[in-house]
């Protein structure tokens, strides 16, 4: 079941039911695309025409944001918890750990996906790594990117490039690779290599971990506007229609 948020459409999913589901395009010819969504980035697609259009054509669309729960609570499909982007990616990555599929890391600055796949090896050893390149690339190289990923034959790719240019990638590229799935990871890669740090336990079990990034860093001020804008539209909309 799907629920929909000022045109966002959203999976009503566990955390185990969203590895299960991904785990199971591992099983299809076509390759699943997994976007995780939050407030900033539904508010991004209300303006973004071609965003909107790839965020709905993702196969599974996890509710990454406390904003997209409290928000589903004026639909007649509410959200029942939020699905951390993060977690859902490490327990993709404990699962197939035990199957040989094969991972690739895309995203990051020079050295953070290296990092990022040396960690999680160090996580889990029986992880199959196959390559990783940084997110310092522009649409010149996206053919030779391509080319590396199919010649290493991997089953997942991870893409690290921030949104909106992550999700915009994949679907650009979704049908040129050999990958069965391809997710967009957002700054997960930073974390994974130890470059940032993630908020503690409670933060995350309070729903807060934005707070606690922007307590950490400042600068994200401006783009905490968008929560706010998000908000208003919400109430503004409550008894009406939210799709």
């Amino acid at each position: 079941m799907r629920t929909k948020i000022l045109g966002v459409s959203f999976d009503n999913i566990t955390l185990h039911q969203a590895v299960e589901k991904a785990m199971s395009f591992l099983q299809n010819e076509t390759t699943g695309i997994i976007f995780t969504p939050n407030p900033e980035m539904v508010m991004l697609a209300q303006r973004d025409a071609e965003f909107a259009e790839v965020l709905a054509a993702a196969d599974l669309v996890i509710p990454d944001g406390i904003g997209i729960v409290w928000a589903s609570r004026f639909t007649d499909a509410k959200i029942s918890q939020r699905v951390p982007g993060i977690e859902l990616t490490l327990a993709l990555l404990e699962k197939i750990s035990h199957t040989g599929h094969s991972v690739y890391f895309l995203g990051g600055a020079p050295g953070v996906a290296s990092a990022a796949a040396a960690k999680m090896q160090e996580k889990f050893p029986n992880i199959k790594v196959c390559g990783d390149h940084h997110g310092y690339f522009d649409n010149a190289d996206d053919a030779e990117i391509v080319a590396e990923i199919n010649a290493a034959k991997a089953d997942i790719v991870l893409v690290g490039l921030g949104f909106p240019r992550q999700e915009k990638w994949i679907f650009r590229h979704k049908e040129h690779t050999c990958a069965k799935i391809m997710v967009g990871v957002g700054g997960s890669l930073d974390v994974f290599s130890g470059r940032v740090r993630r908020a503690p336990g409670l933060f995350q079990k309070l729903g807060l971990e934005w707070f606690y990034r922007l307590a950490r860093q400042p600068s994200r001020l401006l783009r905490q506007f968008a929560l706010v804008k998000f908000v208003m539209l919400v109430v503004s909309k409550k008894g009406r229609n939210l799709e």
